[in-house]
């Protein structure tokens, strides 16, 4: 029973996968972010043409 304790405390297995899900976190909340400031910059822009086509119909005869 001891040994059984002892390979457990020195099986690193465990240790990786937790390292592999916090790194696969820390990317996903870096693309979250990424991902809605270029949300942001693409409403922007989309509202802008929105504005211009608008005006263009109005003035349109």
């Amino acid at each position: 029973m001891r040994n059984f304790f002892k390979s457990i405390a020195r099986d690193e297995q465990g240790a990786t996968a937790i390292e592999y899900g916090l790194i696969a976190a820390l990317i996903a909340v870096a693309a979250v972010g990424t991902m809605t400031s270029v949300g942001e910059s693409l409403d922007g822009t989309f509202a802008n043409v929105n504005t211009k086509i608008a005006s263009g119909n109005a003035s349109a005869p």
